[in-house]
Formats: C-alpha cells, sequence, structure tokens
C-alpha cells in the first residue's frame, strides 16, 4: 500500500505531539463532579452519566473537567507499534530510544501493592457487574501491556521489558480470582471480581505462556491450558463465543472474538501444544465468514454490522496478519484509511447508520489503529511488497 507509510508519519506524529494523552471512551468519571458525596459511590448515576458522555458525538469534556488522560495501555500500544516500525525498516533502530523510555514509563505506572507486575486504567470506570477506581489493575489492561513488552523484548532484548513480563505472573496467579468448573478455571478480570470474561482469562493464559518461553516456570503452562479448556468448553457449535458466561453479556463481538483467538494462537505456538487446533480453527472460520462485510469493512457484531468502531479496525488488522490473510488485511487498511482517518494523522472513534462520532480517543482509536497498521507494514516488508 503506497500510502501506508506516511499515513504512519502521520500518526506516529500526533501521537507524539499529543505526549501520548488523550481523552477516552470510558472517562466520564474523571469529572471532578464525581468527587461530590453520593455520586462517588452511586452505580446507576455513575454509569449512565459515562454511557451518556461515550456516546455524544459532541466533545464535552473540557466543560466537564475532565482532563486527557496518560493511559499505560496506550503506551503500551505505541511501544509495539515503533518496535514494528523498526523491524519493518530493517536499517537500525531509530525508535529504540524512545521505546525504551516508554518501557520505562510503564515500570513507573505499575499498580502498587500487588504480587507482581500490573496495571489499570487511569480513569475510575463503572462497568455493568464492576466497580473499577482509577489503577485498579486488570489482567485485561495487564496482558495488553505485557503483550506488547513481550514484542518490545524478542526484537530490542531489553532486559526490563522482559522482566516485566515475568514479574506479571505472580498478580495472575496469586491475585485474581478462579471460578472453577470441574479440572478448569476461569481468572477473575480484576482481584476484586468474580466475572468469567472470557477473553480476560484468555489473556491470561497468553501471558503465561509468553513468560514460560522467556524463562519462567513450566508448570505455570498448567493453568494456562486449564483456563483454555474453559473458553473451549464455551464455544457454541458454529464457532463463536460470546463475552461473557453467567450473566447477560452473551453477544459475540469483533475485537474480543480477536483477543481469544490472538491468545489460543500464541498459546499454541509458545508452548507447542496444539490441543486446541480444532476449537482454534473453527472460531478463525466463523470469524472470517461473520465479522466483515464485502468491502473488507470490520463488522462490530457477528450479526450486525454496526457501529463501525475504532479498535475493532485496528485489532481486525492485528489478527488477520497473525493468521496469514494478507490480502483481506490490505483491503481492511484500505477501507480505514479512506473512512476513519481525521485530518493530522488521528481516527474517528465510531461510524453509526446515521452519523458519525469524529472524537478523537488516544487508546480506544489512534493507538489501536496505530498498532494494526504498524503489523501491516511489517508483514509488507516481509513480503516484499
Amino acid at each position: 500500500m503506497a500510502d501506508l507509510g506516511s499515513s504512519l508519519d502521520r500518526t506516529e506524529a500526533y501521537i507524539q505531539a499529543e505526549g501520548y494523552r488523550g481523552y477516552d471512551p470510558y472517562d466520564g468519571l474523571a469529572s471532578p463532579l464525581f468527587r461530590l458525596p453520593v455520586l462517588n459511590r452511586a452505580k446507576l448515576p455513575r454509569w449512565g452519566f459515562q454511557q451518556v458522555v461515550k456516546r455524544l458525538p459532541l466533545q464535552i469534556r473540557p466543560l466537564l473537567g475532565i482532563p486527557k488522560g496518560y493511559n499505560p495501555v496506550t503506551l503500551a500500544l505505541c511501544a509495539q507499534a515503533l518496535t514494528w516500525r523498526d523491524m519493518a525498516a530493517g536499517e537500525g533502530d531509530a525508535r529504540r530510544a524512545e521505546v525504551s523510555r516508554l518501557v520505562d514509563e510503564l515500570e513507573r505506572l505499575r499498580s502498587p501493592g500487588y504480587s507482581g507486575s500490573c496495571w489499570g486504567y487511569d480513569f475510575h470506570w463503572q462497568a455493568r457487574y464492576a466497580n473499577f477506581p482509577a489503577g485498579h489493575p486488570t489482567v485485561v489492561a495487564t496482558g495488553f501491556i505485557t503483550h506488547a513488552l513481550f514484542t518490545v523484548w524478542n526484537h530490542y532484548g531489553l532486559e526490563k521489558a522482559r522482566d516485566l513480563v515475568l514479574d506479571a505472573v505472580p498478580f495472575v496467579i496469586k491475585d485474581l480470582n478462579r471460578t472453577s468448573h470441574g479440572d478448569t478455571f476461569c481468572w477473575s478480570y480484576s482481584p476484586t471480581d468474580n466475572n468469567e470474561v472470557l477473553n480476560a482469562t484468555m489473556k491470561g493464559s497468553r501471558l503465561l505462556a509468553q513468560a514460560v518461553s522467556l524463562g519462567g516456570d513450566a508448570h505455570w503452562l498448567e493453568d494456562a491450558r486449564a483456563t483454555i479448556r474453559y473458553v473451549v468448553s464455551r464455544q457454541s457449535e458454529t464457532g463463536s463465543w460470546p463475552y461473557a458466561i453467567g450473566d447477560a453479556r452473551s453477544w459475540a463481538d469483533h475485537f474480543h472474538t480477536c483477543y481469544n483467538l490472538d491468545c489460543m494462537h500464541e498459546y499454541q505456538e509458545l508452548s507447542g501444544d496444539l490441543s486446541f487446533e480444532e476449537a482454534l480453527g473453527k472460531g478463525l472460520k466463523y470469524y472470517i465468514a461473520h465479522f466483515f462485510t464485502a468491502d473488507g469493512t470490520p463488522k462490530y457484531y457477528d450479526q450486525s454490522t454496526y457501529p463501525i468502531d475504532a479498535t475493532c479496525c485496528g485489532q481486525a488488522l492485528l489478527t488477520l496478519i497473525r493468521f496469514g490473510y494478507f490480502d483481506q488485511a490490505e483491503k481492511t487498511a484500505h477501507w480505514i484509511l479512506e473512512n476513519m482517518s481525521l485530518p493530522g494523522g488521528a481516527f474517528k472513534y465510531q461510524i453509526n447508520p446515521r452519523f458519525e462520532n469524529r472524537l478523537i480517543y488516544m487508546r480506544w482509536s489512534v493507538a489501536w489503529i496505530f498498532s494494526g497498521l504498524a503489523r501491516l507494514e511489517l508483514a509488507s516488508a516481509n513480503q516484499g511488497r
């Protein structure tokens, strides 16, 4: 793609000019209003306000006193993308110093008081089934960050990146709760809940497999294998997965399906355990058949296209390239650059049937698409295109 490199250059410059800071769809509770008595703990007003701010296509955050955030997941996605850009260039490591600085920042931003390295978001977040204060660690944020650190280690050999991956294992093994089902189990989303969220527990399994490949205890793979068996047991006959088990969140959506596929594949590659190949193949077949339109547009749900979402766009590229669907990735990337790009290097949040939400969200939109496009740039370089 002739315009891919120049688009990535603009996005990289935009992110760094913003100092990696920006708004987030879920940052509504960062308003000083929610430090007031009652509002600082009342679930329904908190959740409702957060949803309203998330859905409004008008940027009212400055009026609400919500500052631009500094999210460790943004830093991790960007470190990963910058690493891939250096790998694609093939000559020198022009971004090594910046990636090393981001790793230092990730070390600094760890959530204190837990058994190992772990991370949360930089804003209060009222979920439907849990409440997460700013900095409260989750296996999801931790899994995104350690996955990026694993990429950084594999290219640059930065010891700190390797050490942080290994040091995150005790958080998963000791601090997360387990819901057991026979000889399988599901890790909780955070240390303070018992939600059975499939992509969350899969991120724990991927982290353990990566840590073992870095010299960690081989017995960690037993836990990784047990929780993947749990996820496989929840796969439908068609190959799809629901978001969660035991509550109303039974939908199948794009990026959470990708996370399940990517984590299972990474586990197999690193462990050599191919016992989940059938489930992986069935899930991948369902994903390719149900989550794209004919022109490459990433659908949000398996049964519904809208809202067309920035994270779906970025993550689609990562998963397509992982599984060798290079032509599909190019088609989707072309659609993204034509339809999601904004002047200056940023990207829209969502497209709906009747309107576009053109607000800029650093983690959800810009960093995720930056990562996906950077991975495509590397795949293109490897194929000599």
